[in-house]
């Protein structure tokens, strides 16, 4: 096997080119692509509106719960197309997406988010309790809250709670959209933090999407910067970080950590 070719069969996630539009009418992104290998941390990099978001939508599917259709090119997972799969479709595929904005059942306890996270592969009660035992290792700020209603946790229990509950569907890919919006500093570092080890010790594949320059390149293997709908600059992690005109590039980012 070639070099090439052992590289086209280590993607788990291939985006190539993909166009999307908005109600028939509006450019939400006009060329993105990139590609995730297995067991690589991707981060998408870009200002408020330059089209992360939407990019994370259309490779979950749930661009077309906003009216929104990929008119152009293709996302591949494994080697094989998945548009117009439906959500739930792709995530018995292994793929799970964490939208931005912390969504969690508010009136559930922490546990019983924990436990829906589960519903999907059907285990029985003592495989649950011993998934759910794992989260909590991960994630130890939610043992601690585990009979709290959801709603009544800090941001950055909430954001672990989110991740927690989609690890809990087994995923081989997940999508990570903002997961340091609107957090403390010390909060940030550990999410990140928490998502290195997941990476490292099960193998889990990550594509963030994240404004944060600084702490996304300090975890990610590569990333690409998005401005205006396309990908402007692409490389690992330590290429982008060593390059001086980042921040000119990529303007209008906050630079913290």
């Amino acid at each position: 096997m070639s070099a090439e070719e052992k590289i086209i069969s280590s993607e788990i996630l291939s985006v190539e080119g993909i166009e999307v539009i908005y109600d028939e009418s509006i450019l939400g992104v006009s060329d993105i692509s990139l590609k995730v290998l297995k067991g690589e941390i991707v981060a998408i990099l870009g200002a408020n509106g330059a089209g992360k978001s939407t990019t994370m939508k259309a490779i979950s599917g749930i661009a077309v719960t906003e009216r929104a259709r990929v008119s152009k090119g293709d996302i591949k997972f494994k080697g094989n197309s998945v548009l117009n799969i439906a959500p739930h479709k792709l995530a018995h595929k292994n793929i799970v997406h964490v939208l931005e904005g912390r969504r969690v059942f508010e009136h559930l306890t922490v546990e019983e988010n924990l436990k829906s996270g589960t519903f999907l592969h059907r285990p029985t009660r003592a495989q649950m309790n011993s998934e759910i035992d794992q989260i909590y290792h991960w994630f130890p700020r939610l043992k601690d809250k585990r009979k709290t209603l959801a709603g009544l946790t800090s941001g950055g229990e909430q954001q672990m709670l989110a991740i927690g509950r989609a690890l809990l569907t087994k995923p081989e890919l997940v999508l990570l959209d903002e997961p340091s919006m609107g957090l403390a500093p010390i909060l940030m570092q550990e999410i990140f933090s928490i998502i290195s080890q997941l990476n490292k010790e099960n193998d889990v594949s990550f594509l963030v999407a994240e404004q944060n320059i600084h702490l996304s390149l300090r975890h990610a293997h590569r990333a690409y910067l998005i401005e205006s709908g396309k990908v402007a600059l692409s490389g690992t992690a330590k290429e982008l970080s060593a390059r001086e005109d980042l921040h000119q590039i990529y303007l209008g980012v906050e630079e913290v950590l």
